[in-house]
């Protein structure tokens, strides 16, 4: 697992021990970053359910301005610190540990509602553990309808749910065993999928 292109290009990065986190391999983060390759340089970036950070790492590598890391495991947190310290990105970051939800209210005010944002959620198939943090999303005024979330999940996890919660999907990236879900917050009574592609 390493950087994958930026300034810190090719650097190596560390994973937390144990089966508790899922690193993205370089392949599909190469080609997330094909997707969002003129939407990164200047935003504030969100990894969320960050695991080894190596998300949120490589947005910084590319230009995003800023980033927050939200994770509840120590080793996860450890990870992160490691990998921001090896790329010298500790000045341009925040890392937060403990809950999802409560902890991407205080990233979201912290940045404030004039940055452009992209958020990225990783949370463990099937547990429901995006809700709470897609809820928090949905009601925040510092998140507007031009913000770009994704939401990685399984293939076959309930897309139904995530419009219920007021979500439009943009796009749907399928690889191997996941899927990337982009995202934009909706009016409550448009809940549909247009289709569009950012």
């Amino acid at each position: 697992m390493r950087v994958i292109a930026g300034t810190a290009r090719s650097i190596p990065l560390v994973a937390p021990e144990g089966k508790d986190t899922r690193p993205t391999t370089d392949r599909i983060k190469e080609t997330l970053f094909n997707i969002l390759q003129n939407e990164v340089n200047g935003a504030v970036f969100f990894d969320v359910f960050a695991g080894s950070g190596g998300i949120g790492i490589e947005a910084l590598s590319r230009g995003a301005a800023h980033a927050y890391f939200i994770d509840n495991s120590k080793t996860a947190i450890d990870s992160i610190m490691a990998n921001l310290r090896k790329c010298r990105f500790t000045e341009s970051s925040d890392v937060m540990k403990g809950d999802a939800g409560i902890y991407m209210e205080r990233a979201l005010s912290k940045s404030g509602a004039e940055t452009r944002k992209i958020i990225f959620m990783d949370p463990p198939y099937g547990r429901s553990f995006e809700f709470p943090v897609l809820n928090v999303i949905r009601k925040s005024p510092m998140v507007s309808s031009e913000d770009i979330l994704i939401l990685e999940t399984s293939l076959d996890s309930d897309t139904e749910a995530i419009l219920d919660c007021g979500f439009q999907i943009l796009r749907e990236k399928r690889y191997k065993n996941q899927r990337h879900l982009f995202l934009s917050k909706e009016e409550p009574d448009h809940h549909k999928d247009t289709g569009k592609e950012i």
